[in-house]
Protein backbone atom coordinates (compact mmCIF):
# COMPACT_ATOMS: atom_id res chain seq x y z
CA UNK A 1 0.00 0.00 0.00
CA UNK A 2 1.16 3.53 -0.71
CA UNK A 3 1.20 6.26 1.93
CA UNK A 4 1.64 10.02 1.69
CA UNK A 5 3.88 11.42 4.42
CA UNK A 6 3.05 15.15 4.50
CA UNK A 7 5.59 17.30 6.31
CA UNK A 8 4.12 20.38 7.99
CA UNK A 9 6.54 23.05 9.06
CA UNK A 10 6.48 26.32 10.95
CA UNK A 11 8.96 28.78 9.40
CA UNK A 12 9.53 30.32 12.84
CA UNK A 13 11.09 27.05 14.02
CA UNK A 14 13.52 26.99 11.09
CA UNK A 15 14.40 30.68 11.46
CA UNK A 16 15.71 30.29 15.02
CA UNK A 17 17.98 27.36 14.22
CA UNK A 18 21.67 28.17 13.84
CA UNK A 19 23.00 27.56 10.33
CA UNK A 20 25.00 24.57 11.55
CA UNK A 21 21.80 22.90 12.81
CA UNK A 22 20.00 23.63 9.53
CA UNK A 23 22.91 22.09 7.64
CA UNK A 24 22.77 19.09 9.97
CA UNK A 25 19.06 18.61 9.33
CA UNK A 26 19.58 18.74 5.59
CA UNK A 27 22.31 16.10 5.92
CA UNK A 28 19.88 13.94 7.95
CA UNK A 29 17.30 14.32 5.18
CA UNK A 30 19.86 13.12 2.62
CA UNK A 31 20.67 10.02 4.72
CA UNK A 32 16.99 9.30 5.43
CA UNK A 33 16.01 9.68 1.77
CA UNK A 34 18.84 7.37 0.64
CA UNK A 35 17.85 4.73 3.21
CA UNK A 36 14.21 4.54 2.11
CA UNK A 37 15.31 4.67 -1.54
CA UNK A 38 17.71 1.77 -0.95
CA UNK A 39 15.01 -0.21 0.91
CA UNK A 40 12.70 0.15 -2.10
CA UNK A 41 10.03 1.92 -0.05
CA UNK A 42 10.45 5.39 -1.59
CA UNK A 43 8.04 6.07 -4.46
CA UNK A 44 8.44 9.85 -4.68
CA UNK A 45 9.13 12.91 -2.60
CA UNK A 46 10.02 16.57 -2.84
CA UNK A 47 10.43 19.70 -0.80
CA UNK A 48 8.00 22.44 -1.77
CA UNK A 49 8.85 26.02 -2.74
CA UNK A 50 8.50 28.70 -0.06
CA UNK A 51 4.94 28.98 1.21
CA UNK A 52 4.85 32.64 0.14
CA UNK A 53 4.65 31.41 -3.47
CA UNK A 54 1.48 29.38 -2.80
CA UNK A 55 -2.04 30.20 -3.88
CA UNK A 56 -5.23 28.67 -2.53
CA UNK A 57 -8.13 28.06 -4.91
CA UNK A 58 -11.77 27.63 -3.96
CA UNK A 59 -15.06 27.70 -5.90
CA UNK A 60 -18.00 29.02 -3.93
CA UNK A 61 -21.48 29.33 -5.45
CA UNK A 62 -19.93 28.85 -8.88
CA UNK A 63 -17.48 31.73 -8.45
CA UNK A 64 -13.75 31.13 -8.40
CA UNK A 65 -11.69 32.54 -5.56
CA UNK A 66 -7.89 32.58 -5.74
CA UNK A 67 -5.95 33.99 -2.81
CA UNK A 68 -2.24 34.21 -2.09
CA UNK A 69 -0.84 31.85 0.48
CA UNK A 70 -1.59 28.50 2.01
CA UNK A 71 -4.57 29.39 4.16
CA UNK A 72 -5.25 26.46 6.41
CA UNK A 73 -5.64 28.88 9.35
CA UNK A 74 -2.47 27.59 10.90
CA UNK A 75 1.06 28.73 11.56
CA UNK A 76 2.26 25.53 9.93
CA UNK A 77 2.27 24.90 6.19
CA UNK A 78 2.89 21.93 3.95
CA UNK A 79 6.64 21.98 3.38
CA UNK A 80 7.22 18.72 1.51
CA UNK A 81 6.21 15.12 1.18
CA UNK A 82 7.32 11.56 0.65
CA UNK A 83 5.26 8.83 -0.96
CA UNK A 84 6.29 5.43 0.33
CA UNK A 85 5.10 1.94 -0.47
CA UNK A 86 5.21 -0.50 2.41
CA UNK A 87 3.32 -3.36 3.99
CA UNK A 88 1.31 -1.53 6.62
CA UNK A 89 0.35 1.81 8.08
CA UNK A 90 2.41 0.89 11.13
CA UNK A 91 5.50 0.68 8.89
CA UNK A 92 4.58 4.01 7.25
CA UNK A 93 4.40 5.56 10.73
CA UNK A 94 7.82 4.08 11.59
CA UNK A 95 9.24 5.72 8.46
CA UNK A 96 7.50 9.05 9.21
CA UNK A 97 8.96 9.10 12.72
CA UNK A 98 12.44 9.11 11.14
CA UNK A 99 11.78 12.27 9.11
CA UNK A 100 13.98 14.94 10.72
CA UNK A 101 11.17 17.53 10.85
CA UNK A 102 9.06 15.19 12.98
CA UNK A 103 11.12 16.40 15.97
CA UNK A 104 9.95 19.98 15.49
CA UNK A 105 6.74 19.86 13.48
CA UNK A 106 4.07 17.45 12.30
CA UNK A 107 4.17 14.67 9.72
CA UNK A 108 0.79 13.33 8.59
CA UNK A 109 0.59 9.70 7.43
CA UNK A 110 -2.28 9.00 5.06
CA UNK A 111 -3.00 6.04 2.80
CA UNK A 112 -3.37 6.77 -0.90
CA UNK A 113 -6.54 5.39 -2.45
CA UNK A 114 -6.14 2.74 -5.09
CA UNK A 115 -8.21 3.93 -8.04
CA UNK A 116 -8.04 0.51 -9.70
CA UNK A 117 -5.80 1.66 -12.53
CA UNK A 118 -8.05 4.58 -13.46
CA UNK A 119 -6.26 7.63 -14.79
CA UNK A 120 -6.91 10.80 -12.87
Amino acid sequence: MKYLLSIYSNPANWAVLPESERDGLMAEYAVFSKEIMDSGELVDGAPLADFSTAQTVRVRSGSPEVVDGPFAESKEHLAGYYIVECGSQARAVEIALRIPDARFNAVEVRALLDMGGQEM
